[in-house]
């Protein structure tokens, strides 16, 4: 199974052919379609993977989408990560069905605004599957669900969590930067294919 990243991947993800309406839609906004795949390129075919390793990039993203959605954004990265690292990409989208869910949900800290909680899906990584994927791993997917699916409880513990992990502050911020644009990301797939169903309704 090959990992080479198409031209557009947002393109390939939907099925956009050149010349089609969906691709003159699409380029109208020259800008935002250039540097949307200048993103991926940035994160997915990084100049340096000291931080966050491809394979911990590609894990973390099939994670990501699967539990926010068993769509074609999913599958585009569940392949990834399997051509990737096999053994923990296998492990990792049972995870992540197990884990999906609709959110957000979670609990206020600010005053005032406990009336608006909402309980939910809680993620931890048992010990089977942390010996599995490893510390480092298995903490990085108990964040990236809780950014997905409880933003508001994302405080100074959670950052802490990674630390003690092993994730440094830049590896931190990567991949806070990954998990938001893989939302981004699978909200314009959805998006285009929408627009698509419609069109042929």
């Amino acid at each position: 199974m090959s990992t080479a990243t198409p031209p557009d991947v947002v393109d390939a993800i939907v099925g956009i052919e050149p010349g089609s309406a969906l691709d003159a839609l699409r380029r109208r906004r020259p800008v935002t379609r250039t540097e949307t795949q200048t993103s991926f390129d940035a994160l997915f075919a990084p100049r340096s993977a000291d931080e966050v390793t491809v394979a911990e990039r590609a894990l973390v993203a099939a994670f990501v989408t699967r539990v926010t959605g068993d769509d074609d954004t999913a599958a585009f990265y569940r392949d990834r990560a399997a051509a990737i690292d096999p053994d923990r990409a296998g492990i990792v989208a049972a995870e992540a069905s197990a884990a999906a869910a609709s959110g957000p949900f979670g609990r206020y800290a600010e005053p005032g605004l406990q009336h608006e909680n909402t309980e939910g899906l809680r993620y931890r990584a048992d010990d089977a599957v942390r010996a599995e994927l490893g510390e480092r791993l298995a903490t990085a997917l108990e964040h990236a669900h809780l950014l997905v699916l409880r933003p508001r409880e994302a405080d100074a513990a959670a950052l802490a969590a990674l630390s003690d992990a092993g994730w440094s502050v830049d590896g931190v911020v990567t991949l806070s930067q990954l998990i938001a644009f893989l939302s981004f990301q699978q909200r314009v797939v959805a998006g285009l294919q929408t627009i698509t169903e419609e069109a042929a309704a």
